[in-house]
């Protein structure tokens, strides 16, 4: 296995915890948690700044594609969620590996799109449905959102992959920088907090699960996912990608003591077939 691989399913290892987490802190507004989380994620890579005062110093143009790809992404997430019936939401949202698959050939020179890419995206993406779709049918229904709000569910499946393409394009930067994206994004999320949430106080334990949140989905899990990038093929990356909507998935059903479906079942059978599908295909 690849070091790319490697990088990537540890990525996703943390990014499965997000939706716990977040289910543990769905008290607190969603900008102030992301906001919080970003700027306590980017301590992480201070060592480094400190080492090396260069380590930050990035191109505008650099800097811009992260605070999209971070903010953008976050912002419009929340957008969705507050909109749209969130696990729908959320299953628009989970089209973002499919969109790094497809576009990588057009966002990314020299790169083609082979037949069993598309088949390994189109299997995995089932896989990913099924266990969000069956995550749904075992709670209650949310019917008091309004259905505009897949719009920026779309909006932010399109913002992360090409930013996770993107970071192919622009000068290359040190993994270290993903810190002042988070810094940043972090920064403007409180600003939204500011000015669109109600305040909040936060207990000891909220301050634990931030902190944790911070550290990993929010945190380690970008780094991690940026060398994955640096190192591997995005194609296939996307692919594996597949598998966070169901170890989110997974993890929720132990939090929540639900039993085992045959829906997460077919999930995870269709995700680790598509996994394996697409990193047997030759660039």
């Amino acid at each position: 296995m690849s070091a790319a691989t490697l990088y990537a399913l540890a990525a996703i290892a943390l990014w499965g915890t997000l939706a716990s987490l977040g289910a543990s802190l769905s008290h607190l507004p969603p900008f102030l948690l992301t906001g919080l989380a970003l700027m306590i994620g980017s301590v992480m890579s201070w060592p480094a700044v400190l080492r090396n005062r260069k380590a930050w110093a990035v191109p505008p143009r650099t800097l811009a594609l992260g605070i999209y790809g971070l903010f953008g992404f976050h912002f419009l997430l929340f957008i969705a969620l507050r909109h749209a019936p969130p696990v729908e939401a959320n299953l628009v949202n989970y089209l973002w590996p499919l969109f790094m698959v497809v576009l990588a050939p057009v966002l990314l020179p020299g790169l083609s799109l082979r037949p069993l890419h598309m088949v390994a995206a189109l299997l995995g993406f089932a896989g990913a449905a099924i266990a969000i779709l069956g995550a749904r049918n075992a709670g209650p229904a949310t019917t008091d959102a309004t259905y505009w709000g897949f719009l920026p569910a779309l909006g932010s499946a399109f913002i992360w992959a090409s930013y996770s393409l993107w970071t192919k394009r622009v000068a290359g930067f040190p993994t270290a920088a993903i810190g002042l994206f988070g810094l940043v994004s972090g920064v403007l999320a409180l600003v939204c907090h500011a000015l669109l949430e109600p305040q909040a106080s936060l207990t000891a334990s909220d301050w634990l699960l931030v902190s944790l949140c911070g550290l990993g989905p929010l945190g380690a899990a970008f780094f991690l996912w940026d060398m994955a990038l640096k190192r591997g093929d995005a194609r296939q990356i996307g692919i594996l990608s597949y598998i966070t909507p169901l170890a989110s998935t997974a993890l929720l059903m132990v939090v929540t003591q639900r039993p085992l479906s045959w829906t997460i079942a077919l999930a995870a059978f269709l995700i680790l077939s598509a996994a394996v599908m697409g990193s047997r295909v030759r660039a």
